[in-house]
């Protein structure tokens, strides 16, 4: 018998591909989310980030929103495999997102979450 162990997640996980891109400097480079929630999102990168370290984001989230500027620091990153030179994946906790991107940023969250538009419920 599988014991199922209680969930620490305070929010849920939409597990949908989010176009990310990263900036640390002058480097800019575009990835991948694999999931988001309203706190922070998970990504694949080639390379290792350092832990705490806070770097900026564009995330596109939709077609008819301006991409969103985030603020976000690594808590954790994994290597996908024991192969050399496999990717990571990282865990970002969003730390800030702009005033003017809240709306979109929310608003992408709900239409995830609820479908693609809202629907009147009859």
């Amino acid at each position: 018998m599988k014991l199922k162990l209680p969930e620490r997640r305070r929010f849920v996980r939409i597990e949908v591909p989010i176009e990310i891109t990263v900036f640390r400097g002058e480097h800019e480079e575009k990835l991948t989310a694999k999931n988001i929630s309203p706190m922070g999102f998970m990504l694949r990168i080639g390379r290792e980030l350092e832990e705490n370290t806070l770097l900026s984001f564009r995330l596109k989230v939709g077609s008819d929103v301006p991409p969103v500027g985030i603020k976000g620091k690594v808590i954790w990153q994994n290597r996908v495999s024991l192969e050399d030179g496999s990717p990571f994946e990282a865990g970002i906790d969003i730390c800030d997102i702009n005033d003017a991107d809240k709306n979109g940023f929310l608003r992408c969250i709900c239409d995830l979450l609820y479908g693609s538009e809202y629907k009147e419920r009859t």
